[in-house]
């Protein structure tokens, strides 16, 4: 659709793709494109932050003043994949109104961090983390000799030129960080949302895994432990439409007493994690 490094005049994309002209994120309601747009020479930097860093793109949040918060053009992007919405990079030219074109690109993870708003005002603010689409299947087919590129950096740059940036809040584990943003801190199954005793697991078991999969998040699922326990037990797997299959190994008194029922099914299945499920489920009906 896009080729790399092409000069775009941002008018005529909107005009054929529709979205907001104006914002850095525009959704494009009636096609499946996210455009985010970044201009990293200039002055808005003091209040955003994109930069590339270990080929992951870092893009600030939208918002100017007070605490960013995940709505809007911000939730879009979270929740791009689960809505089947692609992300593309844009990166402003010189020329006015011209945009070259970077890349498309897929959620990662999320940076939390303290900087000012433009009030001067200190704020809660975040970045995405985003991979190139390119990149991922290059690493694929070099999944081998994978380097340490796909352990996140959590930590951003101390600069006090862009309106006392403070620090990053690294928080949970990386893996389980990313699992907890695709399922929207919600087990797959029951939306339970107690954090605390929620499971992230891999469909794949890390065993199974090579080095790629161990650490992608659409080999990931959220459960409650009773969930996680037979599914990890390949008691319980899944379809590709996300309905429960049940092991006839397990009493029907029991599956009462575990609150687990026929009607039971998955929120979300992303096409990224329908190869997983597959050899979940073939390890399911092998055993």
């Amino acid at each position: 659709m896009f080729l790399k490094n092409k000069i775009y005049k941002r008018s005529d994309i909107h005009d054929k793709y529709g979205g907001n002209r104006q914002r850095g994120i525009s959704n494009c309601v009636e096609h499946p494109f996210i455009f985010i747009f970044t201009n990293p020479n200039s002055d808005e930097q003091d209040v955003y932050i994109d930069e590339w860093r270990n080929k992951y793109f870092h893009y600030s949040g939208e918002g100017r003043k007070g605490n960013m918060t995940m709505t809007g053009g911000n939730k879009s992007i979270l929740d791009h994949q689960k809505n089947k919405k692609e992300i593309h990079l844009f990166e402003k030219t010189s020329s006015s109104g011209m945009w070259k074109y970077i890349d498309q690109l897929k959620l990662v993870d999320r940076n939390d961090y303290r900087n000012k708003d433009e009030d001067g005002n200190e704020r809660d603010g975040f970045q995405f983390v985003l991979l190139s689409v390119s990149e991922e299947i290059d690493l694929r087919e070099k999944v081998d000799s994978l380097p340490n590129i796909i352990e996140y950096n959590y930590n951003l740059p101390n600069k006090t030129e862009r309106k006392g940036l403070v620090t990053t809040r690294v928080g949970q584990g990386i893996y389980r960080k990313m699992i907890l943003q695709k399922w929207d801190d919600k087990c797959g199954v029951t939306g339970c949302n107690i954090k605390k005793i929620l499971i992230s697991s891999h469909i794949v078991p890390w065993k199974d895994s090579n080095k790629f999969e161990k650490r992608d998040p659409e080999n990931g699922i959220l459960l409650t432990p009773n969930l996680d326990g037979l599914f990890d037990r390949h008691l319980i797997s899944f379809d590709d439409s996300g309905d429960i299959i049940i092991s006839k190994k397990l009493l029907k008194e029991d599956l009462e007493r575990l609150g687990v029922n026929e009607e039971m099914k998955l929120s979300q299945v992303t096409d990224g994690m329908k190869p997983y499920l597959k050899r979940h489920r073939d390890k399911f009906y092998s055993l």
